[in-house]
């Protein structure tokens, strides 16, 4: 393998809803999200501070890394991952607040051609043959040990009866927006990435996706953090609003709770 370095059930609204611009000023939510998140949350954090007052700082890596800069007291108020395991991680570390937790969002996994590749309409389906496909080109994912999109990937191939001859083409990528960089600059033939990302990256194109009963379903969780701000329930209340369900339903996010006003 190459490995590529480099780096709510219940859920709290406050009563009231959105805090006063007055209120909020010079105050500071930190939000520590899945890399897949960046360009729907980046949208929602800009209309949430309009309506608020209140400036979003956000950080976004792969939820593996996330959850463990949470456990070593990096600050943050919010925790967005792109899977269940990660959020119970950080659970059992006591660094969630857990009855904040909610399973906010769905995705899909899809694989992925450099935009001028030759590669088009493959059917993902039991002993397709990905290897073969690759060629002597490489496959990018996240790492399948740690990073969600990866894990994702590992588990459709096995179930397909694929990974066996794929694993040796696979170049490990820290985070799922890493692996889409490697297809669109045409450093690997094929990747498997979330099917939002490749919606935003247009040096890629979708070639097929996997079906979804070929791995576990992908579900991110969002939560506050044991020592998040006060202000933090509201930003919460906030991504479960309308507003935001319109934004991450634009990116291709599947909205899993019912929406507040």
């Amino acid at each position: 393998m190459i490995r590529i370095a480099g780096l709510f059930t219940a859920f709290a609204i406050v009563a009231g809803a959105s805090l006063s611009p007055a209120a909020a000023e010079d105050k500071t939510i930190t939000v520590f999200a899945a890399a897949s998140m960046k360009n729907a949350l980046d949208e929602i954090d800009v209309a949430y501070t309009a309506k608020t007052g209140i400036k979003i700082t956000a950080s976004y890596a792969a939820s593996s890394a996330l959850a463990k800069q949470i456990e070593q007291g990096a600050p943050a108020d919010v925790f967005v991952s792109a899977d269940t395991d990660w959020m119970d991680y950080a659970i059992a570390k006591k660094t969630i607040n857990e009855p904040t937790r909610v399973n906010l969002l769905g995705n899909s996994i899809v694989l992925i051609a450099p935009k001028d590749s030759k590669t088009d309409n493959v059917t993902i389906a039991q002993g397709f043959d990905l290897a073969k496909l690759a060629g002597d080109g490489k496959i990018a994912t996240g790492d399948v040990k740690s990073v969600p999109v990866g894990k994702y990937a590992k588990a459709a191939l096995t179930s397909l009866g694929a990974w066996q001859a794929a694993e040796p083409k696979f170049a490990m990528a820290e985070s799922v927006r890493a692996a889409l960089t490697l297809v669109a600059r045409g450093e690997a033939n094929l990747g498997i990435v979330y099917s939002t990302d490749a919606k935003v990256e247009p040096g890629v194109k979708i070639v097929g996706t996997f079906p979804a009963d070929s791995h576990p379903a992908i579900i991110y969780p969002v939560a506050a953090t044991t020592t998040a701000k006060p202000e933090t329930n509201d930003y919460l209340a906030f991504l479960r609003s309308t507003a935001a369900k319109t934004i991450l339903e634009k990116y291709g996010f599947k909205f899993l709770v019912s929406p507040a006003t």
